[in-house]
C-alpha cells in the first residue's frame, strides 16, 4: 500500500505505510500562518487585522509589496500593504503570505533544490494568470495549489538519501505516471507527502486533494471528482507547458500524458491554447 491510498482511507491499526508517514518530518504549520486563517475563517475578515498580522514581520512585508507589484498580479504599484491588500484582496494577501511562510518552513538548502522555490513560484504565478484568464475558479486558490503541489520533494530528499535520483527518473518517465516510480522505490510520492502538509497546514480540501492527484489525469475524466480539483489539475498541465517554453525545452512530458485531457476539460482549442500561452510567456519575461 502507498501513502496515497493510506491517505484515501479511514484511519486503521499501525502498520508499514503509517510507519513511513510519521518518519518523514512535515513542518509545523507557522503561527503567522494560524493567526492568518483565523482572521479569515471570522464572519467578517478585517483587512486592518490582516494588514497588522503582515505589518509584523518586515521580511514577510517586502517579500509581499513585491510580489503584489509583479506584472503576473497586475503591475499595479502597491506602495504600503494596505495598498497590496487594497489592489489584491485578502484571500489572494493570504495565499501569497502563505506561500512566503512555506519557502521559510521549507528550506531549499541543496545543489539538487537550489531552483525549487524559483520554480515553485514561477508556477504558482502561472496559476493565478490562467485562473483569472480563463474565468475558473479562484486565483489564490489556483496560486496555493501552483506553490505546493510540489512541497513533497524537498521533504522526500531530507529522508531518503537516493530520492534524487528517484526524482531524476521519474521526470523522464515517458508513459507511466510520475508518481510510479516514486512508490516502487519508497511507497510514497511527492504528491502524497505534500498533501500531507497541505491537511497539516490547514490548506483548503480541494487543494489538498488536488495535490494528491495533479499526476494522476484520470481525475480530469471523473464526473465524481470535484470541479475545483479537476480544474486545478488541468490549469497546472498549461502552467508546466508554458514553463518548459520559458526554460526553453521543446516539450513537456507532462503535458504529452495529460494535455489533450486538460484542454478536452477545458473546452480549449489548439489555436486558443497557443495564444493563451504566448500571453502567460509574455507576463513571464515582463517579471
Amino acid at each position: 500500500m502507498t501513502t496515497a491510498a493510506a491517505l484515501a482511507r479511514p484511519s486503521a491499526a499501525e502498520d508499514p505505510v503509517d510507519t513511513l508517514i510519521k518518519s518523514i518530518r512535515i513542518p509545523p504549520r507557522p503561527s503567522l500562518l494560524a493567526d492568518l486563517q483565523r482572521e479569515l475563517a471570522s464572519p467578517d475578515p478585517s483587512p486592518e487585522t490582516i494588514g497588522r498580522i503582515v505589518a509584523s514581520d518586515v521580511g514577510m512585508s517586502g517579500a509581499l509589496l513585491k510580489l503584489a507589484n509583479s506584472a503576473v498580479f497586475g503591475g499595479r504599484k502597491a506602495k504600503s500593504i494596505e495598498q497590496a491588500i487594497l489592489f489584491l484582496g485578502i484571500n489572494q494577501v493570504a495565499a501569497l503570505m502563505t506561500g512566503l511562510l512555506a519557502r521559510r518552513a521549507i528550506p531549499a538548502n541543496s545543489a539538487a533544490l537550489a531552483s525549487f522555490w524559483d520554480l515553485s513560484s514561477r508556477r504558482a504565478q502561472a496559476m493565478v494568470f490562467l485562473s483569472r484568464r480563463l474565468r475558473i475558479g479562484e486565483p489564490d486558490v489556483a496560486h496555493t495549489f501552483g506553490l505546493f503541489c510540489d512541497t513533497g520533494v524537498p521533504l522526500l530528499m531530507d529522508r531518503f538519501a537516493d530520492y534524487g535520483a528517484t526524482y531524476a527518473a521519474a521526470s523522464l518517465e515517458a508513459d507511466r505516471p510520475f508518481t510510479a516510480l516514486e512508490d516502487e522505490r519508497h511507497s510514497t510520492s511527492h504528491a502524497a507527502v505534500g498533501t500531507l502538509l497541505a491537511r497539516n497546514w490547514g490548506l483548503a480540501g480541494d487543494v489538498a486533494w488536488a495535490i494528491l492527484h495533479h499526476h494522476d489525469y484520470a481525475v480530469l475524466d471523473d464526473a465524481d471528482t470535484a470541479s475545483t480539483v479537476r480544474s486545478l489539475v488541468a490549469l497546472s498541465l498549461l502552467a508546466e507547458s508554458a514553463i518548459c517554453k520559458y526554460q526553453g525545452h521543446v516539450e513537456s512530458l507532462e503535458w504529452n500524458k495529460g494535455g489533450a485531457r486538460a484542454l478536452a476539460y477545458l473546452g480549449l482549442s489548439d489555436e486558443e491554447t497557443a495564444e493563451l500561452l504566448d500571453e502567460l510567456l509574455e507576463a513571464f519575461h515582463e517579471d
